[in-house]
């Protein structure tokens, strides 16, 4: 059963319908036009009632991958899954390395300026790789609040209470309201309890299995050798700390000094932020809840873990109707700022980078349609020939001519194609 989203004359959202044949009537009549085509949504041409149903949207935040799911009491009006940058760090490397070469090579003498420092400048500045992702939750929340009419959104802002449950540790009133805005970052008195919640509270050795409830803050490389510094902490168990020391017990190889937790720190960063930024912009709609809170839900009902079902329980209607398919969906970048290439041509030529904007009335990204097979506009040569590939990078065409394409769709900074479960 699909639905398909309805807007007002003045752009208002309405409760979707799956009456499919009436709106192709209605698109046939002139009573409709059509407003985007994934999803697919309509826009009336007259006007009519304003009434709707509550609507509650559930957000399963992520570094890597954004759940998102609409329900009302008995089905799931929308699901979707978002993939995010994950290059950002990459391109910010690249143009840095570009543009010290530049300097070097038309300004060798150029002495450094330290006046002008973004950190400085702005107090509440962000990683731009932790910025971009905040953003995509943002643009997300927005997107589906334009095509659904939504009453309610609630956020998952980190696996567990802990100030609850320092709160129920120390005998002090439970946190509630205002308690929460500030994120559990007030909470971390030092350096071993940041690793402690970096980890969940869990052994990173033995994942929990030996049950031992006393959790140590180990050093991978000796206090003098790497110091304090969390990337050289780990959390073990009592059980395990004792017997890596004894020589009874032996570390996995993937924790060693510097090992990537840059996922768990983002999470820690951005969900509070997101959770913040949302109730600015979407005043007394906006509520949070935890992530074992959310696993509990989901194996009370009896659901597979995935990112959508996650963001079903977040909603608070675990039980509603599933969609039998979902949208899956993709941040790309907005602009490519490179000029020229890395390597030069002979007679040091520096070819330039960018292609123009239209090649044969086609934009990077632009949805088209390639021998039956709904695709996108990776890559276009002047010459009228582009690199088709599906959503998730499966290659379509690497050269198709741009006669044998039909237009499907402008291109968008987050691009869609449904999927079925």
């Amino acid at each position: 059963m699909s639905q398909v989203y309805v807007i007002d004359l003045n752009g208002n959202p309405l409760m979707p319908t799956t009456r499919c044949g009436h709106v192709r009537r209605m698109l046939k009549g002139g009573e409709a036009k059509v407003f985007q085509r994934e999803p697919f949504t309509i826009q009336l041409l007259y006007e009519t009632t304003d009434f709707v149903q509550d609507i509650d949207l559930g957000i399963d935040a992520g570094s890597k991958t954004i759940g998102v799911s609409a329900c009302t009491e008995k089905e799931e009006v929308y699901a979707a899954e978002v993939e995010n940058r994950t290059d950002v760090t990459k391109n910010l490397s690249e143009r840095r390395q570009f543009r010290r070469s530049r300097r070097n090579r038309k300004r060798r003498y150029r002495k450094p300026r330290f006046q002008n420092r973004v950190r400085s400048k702005h107090k509440g500045w962000l990683a731009p790789s932790v910025e971009n992702k905040i953003l995509t939750h943002m643009e997300v929340v927005k997107k589906i609040m334009a095509i659904l009419p939504i009453s309610h959104v609630t956020v998952e802002v980190a696996s567990f209470d802990i100030q609850k449950l320092q709160a129920m540790e120390n005998g002090d009133p439970l946190p509630e309201g205002k308690d929460y805005q500030e994120g559990p970052q007030l909470d971390f008195f030092n350096v071993r309890e940041f690793v402690l919640f970096r980890d969940g509270h869990v052994c990173r050795c033995c994942k929990g299995k030996s049950k031992d409830p006393i959790l140590n803050v180990h050093h991978i490389e000796s206090r003098q050798t790497g110091g304090n510094a969390p990337n050289n902490l780990v959390t073990l168990c009592e059980t395990c700390h004792k017997g890596y020391h004894n020589g009874t017990v032996r570390l996995p190889a993937s924790i060693r000094r510097g090992m990537s937790f840059r996922d768990a720190a983002f999470m820690g960063i951005m969900r509070w932020t997101f959770y913040r930024r949302l109730c600015d912009k979407y005043p007394g709609m906006v509520s949070m809840t935890y992530g074992y809170l959310t696993k509990n839900e989901r194996i009370r009902a009896g659901l597979p873990k995935t990112h959508c079902v996650d963001a079903r329980c977040i909603s608070g209607h675990p039980e509603a109707e599933p969609l039998p398919y979902y949208y899956a969906q993709k941040k790309v970048r907005c602009h490519n700022r490179q000029i020229h290439k890395a390597n030069t041509l002979k007679g040091r030529i520096r070819k330039l980078n960018q292609a123009p904007k239209k090649v044969k009335g086609f934009e990077l990204f632009d949805k088209v349609r390639y021998k039956g097979t709904d695709c996108f506009v990776y890559g276009r040569r002047t010459n009228g020939y582009f690199d088709l590939r599906l959503l998730d990078g499966t290659s379509v065409h690497a050269s198709a001519h741009y006669k044998s394409l039909r237009f499907l769709e402008h291109s968008k900074t987050i691009i869609t194609e449904r999927s079925q479960l």
